[in-house]
């Protein structure tokens, strides 16, 4: 057995799920923060036999594809100063999955 954790972001998150419960995947979704433009994003855990493996992992591939985002830069502040610089738009990759897969001993679910 395998326990998949899947960190996707919030934006994903219904199109993941949807689609590995489809599947008969059982997911337990957990609200998480971070990444460079910490936006809020979801770790996904999913228990599943060895086998099904790559199947839930191209699910989450399919789901969950990285495309572009413009972004602007805040300027930083340093205590009560404001470090003088002018914000530039940047496009940033978004989207896209990560993925990390453990051995799992023994799931039970009462």
């Amino acid at each position: 057995m395998k326990l998949v954790y899947a960190i996707i972001r919030n934006d994903n998150e219904d199109d993941v799920t949807s689609a590995l419960m489809q599947e008969g995947f059982t997911v337990t979704r957990l609200s998480t923060t971070g990444g460079f433009l910490r936006k809020g994003s979801t770790t996904l855990m999913i228990a599943l036999q060895d086998e099904q493996l790559e199947q839930c992992i191209d699910i989450i591939k399919q789901q969950s594809g990285s495309r572009q985002e413009i972004t602007v830069n805040m300027p930083y502040v340093s205590g009560s100063r404001l470090m003088n610089y002018t914000t530039m738009p940047m496009n940033v990759e978004i989207g896209g999955a990560t993925i990390m897969v453990v051995p799992l001993e023994r799931f039970e679910k009462y």
